[in-house]
């Protein structure tokens, strides 16, 4: 589908301009400009569901996300796209997103996301791994043999931590979704989003900006607006392996489906890099066993 085929069936006649914007790696986005407004549309790409994508559930989460205050309005809706209100603002460098500041407004963005209202769809990062797994097998694409090493690593994490009660979650915190649009801290690209883990967040966007364990700590004092615990730290901690196992395993679906021009062999063997470095971390075993259920 052409965007000029979508925007035609919902403005026909309307003067418009359309630019490509780029940094996408699954769907194909564009800002339209008309007289008094601009827009952002985004055409899914192939075979998006089997990355775990489901369009009804991005919309829902996209319009909660809108109804904070945190996500950009919806504008349309429909088979094969999402139109949004752009946002005027400034995107926010990584290591501008360590700065104190910066960490304390994005800890409130996300509060605000994880005690909105409960949203369609689930996302446990635990069952996502295994389910990219199937689905690259299924398209023949051969399982890197570090996958069962860090699924065994996976079971004593989900042990470790129990039960989680669920709640809004983003699950894409790359540093390509934010936005800074001088009032407060915004954030686009629901496509993931899910009853999850509070500190699957909190951990892929710690570990998606390099945060060292004083920026961890920071991040988790905003958050919860209290000193951090032990226990805090440890599930952070663990969640940020999770956080690559399940980034390395999307890198490893996307090999069997995707048509794009991408080296996702090295993707997904850079994030199987740094889950080994976590998980070799002298403190990785102390966060096994400190690790309780979030209260």
């Amino acid at each position: 589908m052409q965007p000029e085929e979508i925007l035609d069936r919902l403005w026909p006649g309307r003067p418009r301009a359309v630019e490509p914007l780029s940094g996408g790696i699954t769907n194909h986005n564009f800002t339209v400009s008309f007289d008094d407004e601009t827009v952002v549309l985004r055409i899914v790409g192939r075979d998006t569901s089997l990355l775990g994508i489901d369009r009804e559930s991005e919309e829902a989460a996209s319009r909660t996300a809108a109804s904070i205050g945190v996500g950009p309005e919806v504008v349309a809706f429909g088979d094969g796209y999402l139109i949004t209100r752009f946002i005027p603002g400034e995107p926010i460098p990584p290591d501008r997103m360590r700065a104190p500041d910066s960490i304390a407004r994005v800890a409130r963005a996300l509060r605000d996301v994880h005690g909105a209202p409960a949203i369609p769809g689930r996302f446990d990062a635990h069952r996502v791994v295994e389910a990219y797994r199937d689905t690259a097998s299924a398209h023949g694409v051969a399982i890197p043999p570090a996958y069962e090493w860090a699924h065994g690593v996976s079971a004593r994490i989900e042990t470790a931590r129990g039960s989680q009660q669920p709640v809004p979650c983003h699950n894409d915190l790359l540093n390509a979704n934010f936005l800074d649009d001088g009032a407060r801290i915004r954030i686009v690209d629901w496509e993931y989003a899910g009853m999850g883990d509070r500190f699957f967040d909190l951990a892929n966007f710690s570990i998606n900006h390099e945060f060292a364990r004083d920026d961890d700590r920071a991040l988790l004092a905003a958050y919860f607006e209290r000193d951090s615990t032990d226990a805090d730290a440890a599930a952070l901690g663990l969640m940020r392996f999770m956080s690559d196992f399940r980034e390395a395993m999307w890198g490893v679906v996307q090999q069997g489906i995707s048509e794009l021009d991408v080296d996702f062999v090295d993707y997904a063997d850079q994030h199987f890099e740094r889950l080994r470095r976590t998980a070799g971390a002298p403190e990785f075993r102390d966060w096994l066993a400190a690790a309780l259920p979030a209260s």
